[in-house]
């Protein structure tokens, strides 16, 4: 993703988490965005429309552009920004099941791991590796104990199933 996500990206939930939040919104034209199950590096866009989750496949291209996975025979259309992306969706009859109105956001912050650097400083002494454990660890935050998230925008309302039977 590029730097600024929006704050309708709520990272890799399961389709079937997805399917939970929009039908908790339970209004036609909620969305989110999601990372895909199946594509790795993919996204998906997901529209709420009368208790039914239609799901887009948003791919960014090899320029860094964002587009929505077209049918065939239709023209893509590329967006410099996700928040591009939305803001032409938000408009009514662009090819969506329906128009985005109301968007669902994440309560909690993602959380990025970095990526970890290998060592490639020869080997030190146990002193001066227990040193530099111990200034390592003041750096470092303390980890993210497990919780349930919470969602802004999802009532404590029961189950709303979001698929027909």
């Amino acid at each position: 993703m590029a730097a600024a996500v929006p704050a309708c990206y709520h990272g890799s939930i399961t389709r079937k988490e997805c399917e939970d939040l929009l039908g908790r919104k339970n209004k036609d034209g909620a969305y989110l965005i999601r990372d895909s199950e199946t594509i790795q590096g993919a996204m998906c866009l997901c529209v709420y429309k009368q208790k039914v989750v239609y799901t887009y496949r948003l791919l960014q291209s090899h320029n860094g552009y964002y587009t929505l996975l077209t049918a065939g025979g239709l023209e893509e259309t590329f967006f410099k920004t996700i928040d591009d992306l939305i803001r032409h969706y938000k408009r009514k009859n662009q090819g969506l099941a329906m128009h985005l109105r109301h968007s669902v956001k994440r309560k909690t912050a993602l959380l990025i791991q970095p990526q970890r650097v290998l060592e490639t400083q020869p080997s030190k002494s146990p002193e001066q590796r227990s040193r530099r454990d111990e200034h390592e660890s003041r750096r470092q935050p303390p980890p993210v104990p497990d919780e349930e998230h919470d969602y802004e925008n999802a009532p404590d309302a029961e189950y709303v199933e979001v698929l027909p039977d």
